[in-house]
């Protein structure tokens, strides 16, 4: 018997080994060190700050400082969904130290030809659709003229996709799977799929694999500082998940930093995505992803505070 329960775990185990993709995550210990920290780096997913009204200009200096110190060229900022507020924002576009591709919020209410007249003029280089914010499906009839404009003068979409920070938002509406027919109507569009669908993680993973014009940012898998956050969580939470999707999507390129700062410190999280990626491929995910898919040509680019 003893010789049968020794066979029996043997093969088991073998069929475990040989039918799971087991892939440790890398030690990097000494390669996410501080001198070995990414030299050019693109947010690929942030907000303007708007918590201090009496100051709408934006950038703002304590943007630009704070992105400075974690070597951030270049960002893709995300409108508010809320046009009352969109529409105060007081954005300098033409900085030469700091390059940005600023996203519109489609969402209700939103004037479909302003969004036109934006992308001719290159004030908006993407657009911004709040899955599970706004309670539509991303096939639903209303953003259809928005894709068309997208195909029409080339930039991307990117989606809000898995959890929400508003809790009256409605997360059916925020799966990322709906992302594959949209991705088949429009081929001609890229889409991102923001924050890697979290906690739909192996459901984006799919839509990304499959689909050659989608791509995803690992935006926000956590909030805050995560230097400060417990070490297991940061293993469990954004770590491993990072880096089993990197290893199910096979594809350097489909892959993007991103923050969504003010809600998360920029430098720590870029340490802990170091983590997670291949060092060979870190200017791929840090920088080069987004300044192709985005058009920002940033290496040239220093943020300059005063």
């Amino acid at each position: 018997m003893k010789i049968i329960k020794t066979i029996r775990c043997f093969l088991i185990g073998s069929l475990i080994i040989s039918c799971a993709h087991v892939t440790p995550v890398p030690n990097l210990e000494k390669e996410y060190s501080e001198e070995n920290y990414p030299k050019r780096v693109i947010d690929a997913h942030s907000h303007f700050s708007l918590e201090d009204e009496s100051r709408p200009g934006q950038p703002t200096i304590e943007m630009l400082k704070m992105y400075q110190e974690a070597n951030v060229i270049g960002a893709v900022i995300h409108f508010p969904r809320n046009m009352e507020k969109s529409s105060q924002i007081k954005v300098d576009r033409n900085r030469p130290d700091f390059k940005m591709a600023i996203c519109a919020a489609i969402v209700p209410g939103q004037d479909i030809q302003k969004v036109e007249i934006g992308l001719k003029n290159r004030d908006y280089r993407c657009m911004k659709v709040y899955l599970g914010y706004v309670s539509k499906y991303a096939a639903d009839p209303f953003y259809i003229p928005f894709y068309r404009l997208a195909e029409k003068y080339e930039v991307p979409v990117v989606f809000h996709t898995g959890d929400t920070y508003d809790k009256k938002a409605k997360i059916k509406y925020a799966e990322p799977l709906q992302v594959d027919e949209i991705a088949l109507q429009f081929p001609k569009v890229n889409f991102v799929i923001a924050h890697m669908g979290n906690p739909w993680i192996q459901t984006a993973a799919e839509v990304v694999y499959k689909n050659d014009n989608v791509y995803v940012d690992i935006s926000a898998l956590m909030l805050g500082d995560v230097s400060k956050a417990n070490a297991e969580a940061v293993e469990e939470l954004a770590i491993k998940p990072i880096h089993w999707f990197w290893l199910y999507v096979e594809n350097p390129k489909k892959m993007m930093f991103g923050s969504d700062w003010p809600l998360m410190e920029v430098k720590p999280y870029v340490k802990v995505v170091m983590r997670a990626i291949p060092k060979e491929h870190w200017d791929d995910v840090f920088y080069l992803n987004a300044a192709t898919l985005f058009k920002l040509d940033s290496s040239k680019q220093i943020i300059k505070t005063k």
